[in-house]
């Protein structure tokens, strides 16, 4: 099979990388550092990855990556847009710039690489794509507003995605990751406001809690890369495919909440219909 990875050098998607060569897969992974990934990789065999250096945010670098791949490979099998990042702050403390680079990664990189794909796996009704969410794409903390955003908005493109290209033949997954034991809470990895509003102590501690996380996460980074290439080789996975006990936990609740909201609120939802 060959894929198309995005944020491949560090955490789940550097892991991703490295079991899908280890399968004898060709892999086109998209960094902002190819160094850094190749470094990463060490002993592994590299003779199936073509490593892009991509700003996701630029349409032309994107289009040229998925060339490139198609050119390398033949052709693109899956596409896994993994690239994110944490952030942990307060609404009031999230500055304009921090919000838009939250979505050039979170959802205009991602439809960047669904413009360059989609039209081949249209032609070729055939294809897969997996979109990392989180289980903060499905439920909300606070401090995690502006990654809830962003998670929340690519679950909304994914659903409907799924449903334009089902008649195509191509496949369209969610994975929702819980806490899993990668560096994604470390400091290179979550971003922080650049200045705090007195009063949001609580915030403060959990970002503090959050930093002393790493290496105490339920979720087992091997096994996730494992679950991911299930999805794509078995098939059958539900759109919404978590990862984690935890992350089933909190979608339980969270389901269980909005569900109660729904029937709290139907009084006066049903009351705003015409009369008759």
């Amino acid at each position: 099979m060959n894929w198309f990875v995005t944020g491949t050098s560090r955490g789940l998607g550097l892991e991703l990388v490295t079991q899908l060569l280890a399968r004898g897969d060709s892999v086109a992974a998209t960094t902002r550092s190819t160094a850094r990934l190749t470094a990463a990789l060490g002993a592994a065999d590299t003779a199936r990855l073509l490593p892009l250096e991509v700003d996701l945010a630029d349409e032309r670098q994107v289009t040229a990556a998925v060339t490139a791949a198609k050119e390398r490979f033949g052709r693109i099998d899956v596409v896994v847009n993994n690239a994110g990042y944490g952030f942990l702050g307060a609404v009031e403390e999230t500055t304009d710039a921090e919000v838009r680079q939250m979505f050039d990664v979170q959802i205009f990189g991602v439809w960047n690489v669904l413009r360059a794909v989609l039209p081949d796996f249209r032609a070729e009704r055939r294809g897969h794509v997996i979109n990392v969410s989180s289980i903060l794409g499905l439920t909300t903390f606070p401090g995690w507003a502006l990654y809830c955003a962003g998670k929340y908005a690519l679950e909304g493109l994914t659903g409907s995605l799924a449903a334009e290209v089902a008649e195509f033949g191509v496949r369209v997954n969610l994975v929702e990751p819980g806490y899993f034991r990668t560096d994604f809470l470390r400091p290179h990895s979550l971003g922080l406001p650049t200045g705090t509003v007195e009063g949001y102590g609580a915030i403060r501690e959990m970002t503090d809690a959050h930093l002393a996380m790493p290496g105490t996460q339920l979720g087992d980074p091997v096994k996730a890369a494992e679950a991911i290439i299930t999805v794509a080789v078995r098939g059958g996975a539900p759109l919404h495919q978590l990862l984690g006990s935890d992350s089933y936990d909190l979608a339980r609740a969270a389901v269980g909440a909005l569900a109660g909201d729904i029937e709290a609120g139907r009084e006066l939802a049903v009351s705003t219909d015409f009369a008759g």
